[in-house]
């Protein structure tokens, strides 16, 4: 049982940065793939990355690919996504997720964040 929960999200201008953190709880944090998904109004669910259990692989979409880096502290049980020159087309709610797979989809989500909004402004 993991219990993950979002923050960092906000409004920043396009070219700026932010990083998001997950927080989570259970002691089984480290054996899982830890992913970053983002949703738009009105477009399906995206993937973003993805860090395999020790941090030694990452996976990355080719939108966000050179941008964004994600990582993870086993030990403070926290992943993070820096994202560095965001876009307007960034903008949207982005949810972390505890996955049983290293792969760019869901199917192997167990556990999803409630989401936090990012919001790039033109």
């Amino acid at each position: 049982q993991v219990q993950l929960v979002e923050s960092g999200g906000g409004l920043v201008q396009a070219g700026g940065s932010l990083r998001l953190s997950c927080a989570a709880s259970g002691r089984t944090f480290s054996g899982y793939v830890m992913d970053w998904f983002r949703q738009a109004p009105g477009k399906e669910r995206e993937f973003v990355a993805a860090v395999s259990w020790s941090g030694a692989s990452t996976l990355y979409a080719d939108s966000v690919k050179g941008r964004f880096t994600i990582s993870r502290d086993n030990a403070k049980n926290t992943v993070y996504l820096r994202m560095n020159s965001l876009k307007p087309e960034d903008t949207a709610v982005y949810y972390c997720a505890a996955a049983t797979s290293f792969n760019r989809g869901w199917t192997g989500v167990a556990y999803w964040g409630q989401g936090t909004q990012v919001t790039v402004s033109s």
